[in-house]
């Protein structure tokens, strides 16, 4: 065997340059799938324009993977960050410090991420600039072990509620296992009123089958059934719309219509096939309504309703106490 000195030594490939962003170690594995950094850069920058829009001006956290290391959500920017990336600060009530958030307004930023390793995008609800959430949303979990047709009925229970309602919204998967509702509101809506009156839609449509859905937060409570969130309001994120997911396969929140909900799965979109299924196309942006009010009579039956976490933060300790009560104590015996 030659020595190590007389062995030819492999040069690595050169990086490459996209936008004025180096992009590195294209051709490694991204995960733990045969997926590469390559096939994400190449999907991210194939939909660059119809995901900016949906990213624009709106504080940005994104998941990332690193080699050798459990995935990570990202919310404060390191400090290598160029400096032409765009941000914004946001004060954090929980760590008490504020957040410099990235803007995903443009390619280059978008690019940069992907080259950071960041396979999710997840905006925030609220743009800079703006007082209120632009479009209300439902969250559809499924239990474990459920088909993805539960899922499609309760979103037909949603769809319901707000044709009933005057209303109408959008439908994505949700890259993972459910499907995210989006009605795009007006510029007048408050965070308490949207909130309200997603507690309030999420509500009647469980009422229109309890067999399949149900409101209930906490997990045990739900009985095998559909969970309808309606906690994705005010300071909360989601992911966007063509965002990757971070699942085997690397699938992607795919725009779906009402129609094809029914004859689609979330695994029939992913960042190998789903800008050829688009095209030159944006569903997103041509399935969503126009923006629209909310019926005051909503937003007051919402106001009736507890804020799902506090309730289920009182029931875990009314609950606990009842298991402390409920438990013999141990005989000291004699002093």
């Amino acid at each position: 065997m030659a020595p190590d000195s007389a062995r030819p030594r492999r040069r690595p490939r050169p990086a490459e340059t996209r936008d004025g962003v180096e992009l590195t170690n294209l051709d490694v594995p991204l995960a733990d799938g045969p997926e590469t950094k390559r096939e994400l850069v190449d999907y991210l920058d194939a939909v660059a324009d119809r995901l900016i829009p949906v990213l624009a001006d709106r504080a940005l956290s994104v998941v990332r993977v690193r080699p050798g290391q459990p995935p990570f959500m990202q919310k404060n920017l390191p400090t290598y960050t160029p400096d032409w990336v765009a941000t914004t600060t946001v004060w954090a009530h929980a760590s008490h410090r504020e957040i410099r958030y990235a803007l995903g307004n443009d390619r280059r930023t978008l690019l940069w991420f992907a080259n950071q390793r960041a396979v999710e995008y997840h905006p925030a609800l609220i743009p800079v600039g703006r007082t209120g959430p632009t479009h209300l949303i439902l969250d559809l979990d499924p239990p474990p072990g459920a088909g993805f047709d539960v899922v499609v009925a309760t979103a037909h229970l949603v769809r319901r509620t707000l044709d009933e309602l005057g209303l109408a919204g959008a439908v994505k998967t949700s890259g993972s296992k459910g499907v995210h509702i989006f009605v795009p509101l007006t510029d007048d809506v408050e965070v308490e009123e949207s909130a309200a009156a997603t507690r309030a839609i999420a509500v009647r449509a469980a009422q229109l089958d309890p067999q399949v859905a149900t409101t209930a937060y906490i997990v045990e409570d739900r009985a095998g059934k559909v969970f309808i969130d309606a906690t994705r309001s005010g300071g909360a994120t989601v992911v966007a719309a063509y965002s990757p997911r971070l699942r085997p396969g690397l699938p992607v929140s795919f725009p779906v219509s009402w129609a094809e909900l029914d004859r689609c799965h979330p695994s029939d979109f992913t960042i190998g096939n789903a800008a050829a299924r688009l095209g030159d196309a944006d569903p997103w942006r041509a399935s969503m309504p126009p923006p629209q009010r909310l019926p005051a009579e909503l937003v007051e039956h919402g106001r009736t309703i507890p804020v799902a976490r506090v309730a289920a933060m009182h029931e875990g300790k009314r609950r606990a106490r009842a298991r402390r009560a409920a438990t013999p104590t141990p005989d000291a015996g004699p002093s």
